[in-house]
């Protein structure tokens, strides 16, 4: 299929590509931040404290191959005309390595390195899909609506997360399982990956059937091709000034927001003394207003620019991030964590928009690589520097404190992006 037989803003095409943010959020919202990981740091580890620790090295793996590979995995789909089959390959492995979680007890042998290691390989499959998926939408949406279509994706994916962890609140963490579920060993917290992996695989499945994928060459794989077009483009990259910027900042700020996501719930478990039945409704009202902030931000995206939405939502994460740490009751958490919430979506939907503004259409995957690249290159700093804050101090509080510097500092080097420019050196490429 070539560039011109891929027609744009066809409501079924953008709502099927949607939807695969609504199947992937299943994966972030239950296992990366609310249950399996508070679950985790209290049942696998000695203590809260040593959990987190642990759990934040994890995470700085998988960030670590999901930068090294990402960019080079975009330039082969470029290539070889095959973002789907890529695309396929790391949702199954994310499903699958979801599954092998559930059947980790505490007893087996070196039960938590064998879930973090599995929890590794799938973190890293959901990640560097992103870089595929995220793709196709500068290919399905036009430069006017980008900015609202990239939110609806944002939108769905908080609902579907919404959805998928009221369901596990009612039928898996509560005091009845459904049928009979066991809670020994936590099996009824484990199982929740199941429902996760069901999720995922069910909800994708649209997007492999409807949204038309974009062939350049015939499909095949070469890497030594490949490994020299990524040279180029490295090579090529000067003439993409905004874009470097613009990654630069995010490589920063976006450290913040892997911070927030990985420790949420453990933090408010931790300092607040939450069951987890309890993270979970914390967990279900942050979805709530990630979700409702994501959709109506994506229409002033698309009005204002995604640069000025971005800047507007780093000033709000930072005033809701002090909240957060200064917090002396539940009642206060509550307000800076739906603060974060109502600005994460929209933070996250408008870096995707002005990526997807800034690409040349021949290189899309390959420059979603970098995206992803500049999302967790560094990415580990913020999890290490919490885990070694918390243990310095001794203090969650502490830890959570030093995801303040990366929304500043982030801040900061994006206001020397010129959006205007950016897409006019993308448009010139194209031509």
């Amino acid at each position: 299929m070539t560039a011109a037989a891929v027609p744009r803003d066809v409501p079924r095409v953008i709502w099927s590509w949607a939807l695969y943010d609504w199947a992937n959020s299943a994966f972030t919202t239950l296992v990366v931040t609310f249950i399996y990981s508070t679950w985790f740091s209290k049942a696998m580890a000695p203590d809260e404290v040593t959990g987190t620790a642990w759990w934040s090295r994890a995470v700085a793996v998988s960030a670590i191959l999901t930068a090294l590979l990402s960019p080079i995995l975009g330039a082969a789909a470029d290539r070889a005309g095959a973002r789907k089959r890529f695309l396929a390959v790391t949702t199954a492995l994310c499903v699958a390595g979801t599954i092998a979680l559930a059947f980790i007890p505490p007893s087996l042998p070196n039960a938590a390195l064998v879930a973090l290691v599995i929890y590794v390989i799938a973190d890293w499959g959901f990640e560097t899909g992103y870089t595929f998926y995220n793709a196709f939408l500068p290919q399905i949406a036009s430069p006017e609506r980008i900015g609202r279509v990239s939110g609806y994706g944002w939108g769905l994916g908080y609902a579907g997360g919404l959805v998928c962890m009221g369901i596990a609140l009612v039928g898996f963490a509560g005091e009845r399982p459904w049928f009979g579920m066991s809670t020994a060993e936590g099996f009824n917290f484990r199982a929740t990956n199941l429902l996760v992996a069901a999720w995922y695989l069910v909800f994708a499945l649209p997007l492999f059937f409807f949204v038309p994928e974009r062939r350049t060459a015939a499909l095949r794989l070469d890497v030594g091709a490949t490994l020299r077009e990524l040279g180029g483009t490295l090579r090529a990259i000067g003439r993409y000034r905004e874009v470097v910027k613009f990654l630069i900042a995010r490589l920063v700020f976006n450290d913040g927001l892997v911070t927030v996501f990985a420790f949420g719930g453990i933090y408010a478990q931790g300092t607040f003394g939450m069951t987890i039945s309890e993270v979970i409704v914390f967990g279900i009202a942050l979805n709530v207003a990630s979700g409702l902030g994501a959709f109506a931000f994506g229409f002033l995206d698309d009005r204002i620019g995604g640069k000025k939405t971005i800047m507007l939502t780093l000033v709000a994460l930072s005033v809701a991030t002090l909240i957060a740490v200064w917090a002396p009751t539940r009642a206060w958490l509550w307000v800076g964590g739906v603060l974060i919430g109502l600005f994460v979506g929209p933070n996250q939907s408008a870096s995707r928009s002005l990526m997807g503004r800034f690409v040349p259409e021949r290189h899309q995957a390959e420059f979603f690589g970098f995206f992803q690249f500049s999302g967790k290159a560094t990415s580990f700093l913020g999890p290490l520097l919490l885990g070694a804050a918390a243990l310095a101090f001794d203090s969650q509080r502490a830890g959570v404190a030093t995801v303040l510097v990366f929304f500043l500092v982030g801040g900061a080097l994006l206001l020397l992006v010129d959006e205007p420019r950016g897409i006019a050196t993308a448009g010139a490429a194209d031509r």
